[in-house]
């Protein structure tokens, strides 16, 4: 039996190919997401090493501020700190390390860098003038105020050159620099398309923290010494509860832990998509083997009549599957380990590079790309192996085996009934709840299983109605239709594959309109601004970005938003600070009781999520010790519904300031005399210096921000789901090109008695035509009801969502499929216009 198998794989290597082709493109996916992410990962953590190649132990801030009771960031480390670091037993040398937000300017005026990455830190020179942490290429580090050094793929990127002027910005003006150096680094964040500027520590200390303080302290053991004996005398010289010390290996180790954690969510988002297509690749696999077992009915059945038991005949039909999926999951490791290397070179090629590295393909990756092709084709096989064991011997008297009894029908209608009206009742169960992700996602999964069950009894109905259309291409068009239904298990079989995949991608389409026109409402809704002063990468604005603005003859009336931490009771909550006067004007909130003309000396208005948390009204005197430890009293005057850009207590910045030692606002709030125009906005952009890293947005600006990113991540996703779609082409034209086969004799009789070979090729290209927009009709209409039900969980949490159909979109989705159809049945209508109508009329 062993032999026979492989004889017949040998014979069939032509029926087998598209089935190969499809398990090989989901291992691919597989094997080159894992290449890919221990590929990066494997870089970051080299690079991430090397950077504390020079530190054995790190004195850093406590992290936790229970002991104190102050809910504000824990004080920097001193000077007299680093000089005791610096002279305990084992130490060879203590550095101070500053850092901090700092935006650099190409000599264009545009901000280099993602915003996130833009950072800033301080050049601490040893003994020998030289800092081991930073080596310089060109220059001099920078000694003074006005002096900066620029790491080397930033200057070469913007084209400085030392002696140039570079303009920067720490938390708002702009600054004008005297370019002196250019250093090289390991730091993961200027590889991965950052930028690091160096100052002199003394200007560090007061543009990035506090003069006189670190923000770490690196400690370098003599020769002989280890990093847990250095640890160890370091530990004696820490004030109690301020500061503490870890080893430089610790300190690696957990980096190394934080970027694999980092990657685990890449990973799995990839790692979903590649078992969506393998997923669809099952429909393919099981169809073909189903067509190969009808094919060989009598051969089969020979066997059986000549001795073989029912579990050889299984036997012989999973190993047919084994080596189909051994041979597809080698070459599909092999593709993904250059998809692999393609998608690194793809991060480079967009500017987000990453540490040089070697290609990690590890044994576990082998592993489990193997396990995958192989399990994947053989569980799909498994269920025609079955049926091909239940031949009886007699049918190889026939040339057909018995077409499917009307009881295992009805059985198949009733378990598709059931997981479908279960599916449908989970998920309209799951939108009337709090949390029903978890039941949403089950009932979506029982949902789709119950109508891929149903779908041999869905196609009659629906394909029925292409009947109108089909009748103007004459009997070609008749020919189709019937074809199309007569074996409506492998229609639905090949039209399950498809509607996957447009199932998930309209479904995500709903989803992200209808998020974009609910972003869109609230800011209409929540704004009276014109415009929206922030910093790159979400980064505090100085005060005197507000002050500022504030004494513009255009600005009428202006407010910075200021968060501030605090403790309320046990819990640390978070205090925003706003202009009391001027705030009204600029926003737009729905009060339940209460208001904000009040907003002045110790009131503060609430959101009613907070207020109902706490127990809060109007008229409660809420207790609060601030961020610089001091106690006071708040008092609720009003209670509004907070949404995504406005929530929290609010109270006047006359509060708030005098407790905050370094007061830092996180926007701007708006509104000039000319309204929103071209030419204000100018003007605001010009008052603040033209500075790269502050953005001035108006509302459609924050609206088209939004909607770019949702457009991004939407067109990723569309772009891994493409996968799906592909094989879900490789199954339309397994199919066709396997029932071209099937129906040779039928096809020569075709011919011989008039049809040409035009007639048959439309023959062929509209049942594949009608076979792919029916899939694509079920995908787009399941998706719809799955983006409205994931929406009525999105209401939840955004107020102003609302329920978005992207015809245009579904019109092009149902136009991709139709494209699918046309383009799968070139190769299958070829084929069976080029038969030699005699030879197929011969033809078993």
């Amino acid at each position: 039996m062993f032999r026979t198998a492989l004889r017949n794989v040998l014979a069939h290597k032509a029926r087998l190919l598209m089935t190969t082709l499809a398990v090989m493109l989901g291992v691919a996916f597989v094997s080159g997401t894992l290449v890919f992410t221990s590929t990066i990962s494997d870089a970051l953590q080299s690079s991430a090493q090397k950077g504390y190649d020079s530190v054995d132990v790190a004195i850093q801030p406590h992290r936790s501020d229970s002991a104190a009771g102050n809910p504000g960031a824990a004080p920097g480390l001193s000077n007299k700190l680093l000089d005791k670091a610096g002279k305990v037993p084992g130490a060879a040398s203590a550095t101070g390390s500053v850092s901090g937000f700092t935006a650099v300017a190409d000599k264009h005026g545009k901000l280099i860098g993602n915003g996130f990455s833009t950072l800033g830190g301080n050049y601490y020179p040893g003994t020998d003038g030289k800092d081991a942490r930073y080596p310089l290429r060109d220059g001099a580090a920078p000694q003074r105020a006005g002096e900066i050094a620029l790491d080397a793929r930033t200057a070469d990127l913007a084209g400085y050159r030392v002696g140039d002027t570079v303009r920067i910005s720490v938390d708002g003006p702009v600054r004008e620099e005297k370019l002196t150096g250019v250093f090289t680094t390991d730091d993961g964040a200027v590889s991965a398309g950052g930028s690091l500027a160096l100052f002199d520590t003394a200007t560090a200390q007061r543009l990035l923290g506090t003069p006189g303080t670190f923000d770490e302290i690196d400690v370098k053991a003599a020769p002989g010494t280890s990093q847990h004996a250095l640890k160890t005398a370091v530990d004696a010289i820490l004030p109690h509860n301020a500061a503490e010390a870890t080893t430089g290996k610790q300190l690696a180790d957990d980096q190394a832990e934080q970027i694999a954690k980092g990657m685990e969510g890449m990973k799995t988002g990839l790692l979903a998509f590649a078992g969506i297509a393998l997923f669809v690749g099952v429909f393919i696999i099981a169809n073909t083997f189903t067509m190969l077992v009808a094919q060989r009915t009598k051969e089969l059945a020979l066997l059986r009549a000549v001795g073989a038991s029912r579990r050889q005949v299984t036997r012989s039909v999973l190993i047919e599957a084994c080596v189909v999926g051994a041979v597809a999951a080698v070459v599909g490791l092999a593709a993904g380990i250059g998809i692999g290397a393609a998608l690194r070179a793809l991060m480079n090629g967009t500017g987000a590079t990453v540490p040089d590295g070697p290609l990690v393909v590890s044994p576990s990756t082998v592993l489990t790309a193997l396990a995958v092709g192989i399990v994947v084709t053989v569980l799909a096989a498994w269920l025609p192996g079955r049926r091909a064991a239940k031949i009886p011997p007699v049918a190889a008297m026939n040339s057909v085996h018995a077409a499917a009894t009307t009881k295992s029908l009805v059985v198949r209608n009733t378990i598709g009934a059931l997981f479908a009206g279960a599916g449908t009742a989970a998920v309209l169960v799951a939108t009337g709840m709090d949390d029903g992700k978890a039941l949403m996602g089950l009932g979506a999964v029982l949902l789709l299983i119950g109508v891929f069950i149903l779908t041999p009894l869905l196609s009659r109905p629906l394909i029925a109605l292409a009947s109108p259309v089909l009748r103007m291409f004459g009997i070609s068009g008749k020919l189709a239709r019937q074809n199309a239904v007569r074996n409506p298990r492998r229609t639905a079989a090949t039209a399950s594959a498809l509607m996957v995949g447009l199932t998930l991608i309209t479904g995500l389409t709903v989803i992200a309109g209808s998020v974009q026109k609910g972003i869109d409402k609230m800011a209409t809704d929540a704004l009276k601004a014109d415009y929206i002063v922030s910093m790159a990468g979400k980064t505090p604005l100085s005060p005197d970005v507000a002050k500022k603005i504030g004494t513009l003859d255009e600005v009428t009336a202006s407010s910075p938003l200021r968060n501030s931490p605090a403790r309320i009771g046990s819990a640390t909550e978070y205090l925003t600070g706003v202009n009391g006067k001027d705030f009204g004007k600029l926003t737009r909130l729905d009060f339940t009781s209460g208001g904000l003309s009040g907003l002045r000396g110790d009131a503060a208005v609430v959101d009613a999520d907070t207020a109902k948390e706490k127990g809060w009204r109007v008229g409660s005197h809420v207790p609060v010790t601030f961020e610089d430890g001091k106690k006071g009293a708040l008092t609720v005057s009003g209670v509004y519904e907070g949404n995504e850009m406005i929530k929290g207590i609010i109270l006047d910045n006359g509060v708030l300031a005098p407790h905050q030692k370094h007061a830092s606002d996180m926007q701007v709030m708006v509104k000039t005399q000319a309204g929103v125009s071209d030419s204000t906005k100018d003007s605001l952009v010009k008052a603040l210096g033209d500075n790269p890293a502050i953005s001035v947005q108006d509302k459609k600006d924050v609206s088209d921000g939004i909607a770019q990113t949702i457009n991004l991540m939407l067109n990723m996703l569309y772009g891994l789901l493409a996968m799906a779609v592909i094989v879900a082409v490789l199954g339309v034209v397994n199919t066709l090109a396997m029932s071209v086969f099937e129906r040779s004799q039928e096809i020569g009789m075709l011919r011989a008695i008039g049809l040409d070979r035009s007639g048959i090729k439309r023959m062929v290209r509209l049942e594949s035509l009608v076979i792919s927009l029916f899939g694509g009709v079920l995908g787009i209409g399941l998706g719809v009801f799955f983006g409205w039900a994931a929406g009525e969980l999105i209401s939840g949490s955004l107020g102003t969502y609302e329920l978005v159909l992207p015809w245009g979109r579904m019109g092009l989705f149902l136009a991709l499929a139709a494209l699918v159809g046309v383009l799968a049945a070139l190769w299958p209508a070829r084929r069976a216009a080029r038969l030699n109508m005699l030879a197929a009329i011969k033809a078993e």
